[in-house]
C-alpha cells in the first residue's frame, strides 16, 4: 500500500535543523572533525541543586500518575512569583499561567486553538520556523513580516497592507530575537499591543531568551499596560537553566488565550511530568547558575566574535541570545556559504535563508562550544576568505 501525506504536512517545508544534522552526520563519517554551531543546544549541564530536587521529586509516588493538564499550581504560583520578582508582572496563577512541555510545545498549539482555515499569521521573516509550521498545521495562512537591519530587526507594523490585516487573527514576536539576537526597547512593545488592540490580533511573543543578555535586562511585552488584554508570552527553563531535554515551560498572560491552549491540551497531551515541575519550581525560586551562564556566553560571543573580525568578517556583539547573526562575506547565498564551511573547513553554521526570505545574506553562529572551539571555529572559517 502506498501511503501518502496529509496535504497539510505536504505545505510544511523541510526542518532546517534536521537537514543540518543530516549534512554533519555525513561529515562526521568522513571522520571529519566537526564544530558545530548550528542548532541551539546548550552544552553547560543543568545546575545541581535542580538535579538533586528532580531526583527528591521521581521519588514521590504522587508524581508516578497522570499530571493536570494546566500543570500543578505549585508550579505555576512559581512561574507567577518570578514574573513579579523579575518583571513586575502580577498574574494570576489560577487563570493567567500554563505549564508547557517546553515553549515549543504551546508555540505550537496556540493556533489550533485560534486559527480557522484561511486565516492569517503574522509571523516574523527571518524567524524560527515553528511559527510559520505551526500555522500550516492549523490550516492558517503565514504571512512573513520583514525583519531588516535597517529597522534593527523590527517588524514595520504599517508596512502591512489593510487585507492582509482583515484576515489576520494572531501574530508573533520574538524578542531577544532567533535567529538576529535583536532586543526589543519598551516602546516597541508598546506600538504592538496598541496595533493588535487596533486590528483584535492575538499577539504571542515567545521570550524563551530573556536572560540570556550582557547589557541592559530585556523587557517583557506583559510589561506594557492593557498588554494582557491582547497578547500572551511564551517562556521557556530550557535556555535560562540549561534544561533544553527536561521539557518544561510556560505561557503566561490573557486568560481566554490560556484557556484556549488549555483545550487543546486536553484533547492532544496530558500535561508535563510533575517531577519535572518540581525541578522547575526550583530553577525558578532558586535561580540557580543565571549569572554564571551568562559569563560563560559572555566570553564565548567575545572570543568568536573578535576571531570573525579578525578573519574580515562583518560582525557586531549581540546583546542578548547565545547566537551570532552576520552577514555572508563576498555577495554569497547563505546555503553556499555555509555548505562550504562545513564541507571545506567542518564548521557547522545556519544559513540564514532557513529562517525565512529576509534571512538570506546572513548565517547564524551558536555559542554552544567552549572558548577553544570557537577560537578554532573562526580561525577555520577565515580560509574561506582567502
Amino acid at each position: 500500500m502506498a501511503v501518502e501525506l496529509a496535504d497539510r504536512l505536504k505545505k510544511l517545508p523541510p526542518y532546517l535543523f534536521a537537514q543540518l544534522d543530516e549534512a554533519k552526520d555525513r561529515q562526521l563519517a568522513k571522520g571529519v572533525d566537526v564544530i558545530d554551531l548550528g542548532v541551539g543546544d546548550p552544552d553547560l549541564p543543568t545546575p545541581k541543586p535542580i538535579i538533586d530536587r528532580m531526583k527528591e521529586a521521581v521519588e514521590n509516588p504522587e508524581h508516578h500518575r497522570y499530571p493536570s493538564y494546566e500543570g500543578m499550581l505549585s508550579f505555576r504560583g512559581a512561574v507567577a512569583r518570578w514574573y513579579k520578582s523579575r518583571f513586575g508582572v502580577e498574574l494570576d496563577p489560577a487563570t493567567e499561567v500554563i505549564t508547557l512541555i517546553g515553549s515549543k510545545e504551546g508555540i505550537g498549539h496556540v493556533p489550533l486553538a485560534f486559527v480557522n482555515p484561511g486565516e492569517v499569521v503574522l509571523v516574523p521573516d527571518p524567524g524560527y520556523p515553528v511559527y510559520g509550521g505551526a500555522t500550516i498545521l492549523a490550516g492558517g495562512e503565514p504571512y512573513n513580516v520583514p525583519l531588516v537591519a535597517g529597522r534593527g530587526f523590527l517588524p514595520d507594523f504599517s508596512a502591512i497592507h489593510g487585507d492582509v490585516l482583515a484576515k489576520a487573527r494572531l501574530m508573533f514576536l520574538n524578542y531577544p530575537n532567533n535567529p538576529t539576537a535583536a532586543v526589543a526597547p519598551l516602546d516597541f512593545f508598546k506600538e504592538a499591543v496598541e496595533f493588535a488592540r487596533e486590528h483584535g490580533i492575538i499577539l504571542c511573543h515567545d521570550a524563551a531568551y530573556s536572560e540570556m543578555y550582557y547589557g541592559e535586562p530585556p523587557h517583557s511585552l506583559l510589561e506594557v499596560e492593557g498588554a494582557k488584554e491582547v497578547a500572551v508570552e511564551f517562556h521557556s527553563l530550557s535556555k535560562t537553566f540549561n534544561m533544553t531535554g527536561w521539557r518544561i515551560g510556560m505561557a503566561v498572560g490573557n486568560a481566554a488565550v490560556v484557556q484556549g491552549l488549555k483545550k487543546v491540551k486536553t484533547n492532544i497531551d496530558s500535561g508535563a511530568f510533575q517531577a519535572v515541575q518540581e525541578a522547575g519550581i526550583e530553577a525558578l525560586v532558586g535561580e540557580h547558575g543565571v549569572e554564571e551562564m551568562r559569563q560563560v556566553y559572555k566570553e564565548r560571543r567575545d572570543v568568536l566574535v573578535e576571531g570573525l573580525k579578525s578573519a574580515g568578517f562583518q560582525v557586531e556583539a549581540p546583546q542578548a541570545t547565545f547566537y551570532v547573526w552576520f552577514p555572508v562575506p563576498g555577495g554569497s547565498d547563505s546555503i553556499t556559504f555555509a555548505t562550504r564551511a562545513l564541507e571545506e573547513v567542518g564548521v557547522v553554521i545556519t544559513p540564514g535563508v532557513g529562517f525565512g526570505a529576509h534571512g538570506e545574506g546572513y548565517v547564524r553562529a551558536a555559542l554552544t562550544v567552549s572558548k577553544e572551539r570557537l577560537e578554532e571555529a573562526a580561525q577555520r572559517l577565515a580560509r574561506l576568505m582567502v
